[in-house]
């Protein structure tokens, strides 16, 4: 008995007619004949009455019509998964975003990408940019969005894709300089700062990249992460240095209502985002088309409001190598 010889004998259960299930299968009639004689063979059971031309079932032959239809309809539901798998319209994801994109972007992207797929589940989770590295080092999660930063210490069990874009400064459009093309770090010496926490890798940049100029950092409103401080910077209460996704956030969202305008540096200051994938957890076509959709859809982000995003990739020595766009 194999699936060949059960699909026949359902056909012909349906249609009583040898000629109708070879046109419907598209076989020869003395394929399906032979076939259904293979099945009757292999149980020791004529499973037909054959009066003129039509086949007329025994009472047995619908028993075996019932398990013969839960076994291929149960197999075309494998076969239909499977394939969604492959062509990853099924199956889960398991995603962690550091707090700013998590807000709006890479949720409306996400939905966008799965659309209305019932048989996609999805988990996603705001951390910060450490716990993201943690998790992918952990192997629990398909993959990350962080901010980057370079692994001290023990080899990371993650790869780690790196997109380079300019920052902006964000000013309150009645701020004596805003009506500037580009501002250099000189330019805001003195003047109230909003920023993230001192501790976080892209805060110490700043303060270095001031010391250099000797420039004065004046932090006078502190945040999590950037989207926190368009508020502060509308009201005028302080200008704030921050990454381009936070200028395409307000762009799409204007939770200003255009209050804020955001100014290029004459000398870039570069922004450094990661696409963390864990080593040791393979992925899913599924996995490998949403992170490969996020990095084309975040460098369209990046290009339309001109931060000049750069793509790179870290081989397991840390090492840095171009990948053109």
């Amino acid at each position: 008995m194999n699936l060949t010889q059960l699909t026949v004998f359902r056909e012909v259960m349906e249609t009583g007619s040898i000629s109708q299930t070879a046109k419907k299968l598209n076989r020869t009639q003395p394929a399906i004949s032979l076939a259904l004689k293979n099945l009757e063979k292999s149980l020791g059971l004529m499973l037909f009455e054959r009066k003129g031309r039509r086949l007329v079932p025994v009472p047995e032959a619908h028993y075996l019509l019932a398990e013969t239809t839960g076994i291929l309809d149960r197999l075309a539901s494998i076969s239909n998964t499977m394939e969604g798998l492959i062509k990853g319209h099924a199956g889960s994801l398991n995603i962690a975003t550091m707090p700013g994109p998590s807000a709006f972007l890479f949720p409306r992207f996400i939905s966008q990408s799965v659309g209305e797929n019932p048989e996609i589940r999805i988990t996603l989770s705001t951390r910060s940019s450490p716990q993201i590295m943690e998790l992918a080092g952990s192997q629990n999660i398909d993959f990350g969005f962080a901010d980057f930063e370079h692994s001290t210490g023990k080899k990371p069990q993650y790869s780690a894709e790196l997109i380079r874009a300019d920052c902006f400064c964000a000013l309150d459009r009645d701020h004596p300089l805003s009506s500037r093309q580009s501002l250099t770090l000189s330019d805001l010496d003195g003047t109230p700062m909003g920023g993230l926490h001192p501790s976080h890798p892209f805060q110490r940049k700043i303060r270095q990249e001031f010391e250099n100029v000797a420039a004065e950092y004046n932090p006078t409103v502190t945040c999590q992460y950037f989207l926190p401080l368009i508020p502060f910077v509308s009201s005028g209460q302080c200008c704030s240095i921050v990454d381009p996704l936070t200028v395409a956030t307000e762009r799409e969202l204007n939770f200003s209502n255009g209050k804020v305008v955001f100014l290029p540096f004459t000398k870039p200051l570069r922004y450094e985002y990661a696409i963390l994938e864990p080593n040791h957890r393979s992925p899913s076509q599924l996995a490998l088309q949403t992170k490969a959709g996020w990095k084309a859809e975040m460098l369209r982000m990046l290009d339309g409001v001109k931060a000049n995003p750069l793509s790179f990739w870290i081989d397991e020595e840390g090492t840095e190598h171009n990948r053109s766009l």
